[in-house]
């Protein structure tokens, strides 16, 4: 008799989860997992920057003594001309302005003071 396909099964097809495949077996006793996320995330209880006394950001590395963003204790501001987006983050007009903003307007009106403006005739 002819049993065709019982007689030759085809090989089977191993299919892996994640897990399966981050998995090494060590003598069918142990398993390793080889993971770089939620068991590593674990470990991470050691601070090594800290707050900023001149920019307020947590990056003062606590052994460099350095800040890594503005560069304190350097009495230069640390910026880059590769860090654009850094630099306007705390440029002129990032803050109150509390002297500038006022400045185009009285300029427009060529710094008069003490005077009352003139009316405009139509």
């Amino acid at each position: 008799q002819d049993f065709g396909a019982i007689d030759n099964p085809p090989a089977p097809v191993y299919r892996y989860t994640n897990y399966q495949k981050a998995a090494y077996t060590l003598d069918c006793n142990y398993t390793v997992k080889m993971t770089k996320g939620t068991t590593s995330f674990g470990k991470r209880h050691n601070k090594s920057h800290t707050s900023c006394r001149r920019c307020g950001k947590v990056s003062f590395h606590i052994q460099k003594k350095t800040c890594s963003s503005c560069g304190y204790p350097n009495k230069k501001m640390r910026n880059f001309n590769w860090g654009e987006k850094a630099k306007g983050r705390r440029t002129t007009g990032t803050g109150r302005m509390r002297y500038l903003k006022s400045m185009t307007r009285r300029f427009k009106n060529g710094f008069r003071e003490g005077t009352q403006a003139k009316k405009q005739e139509a």
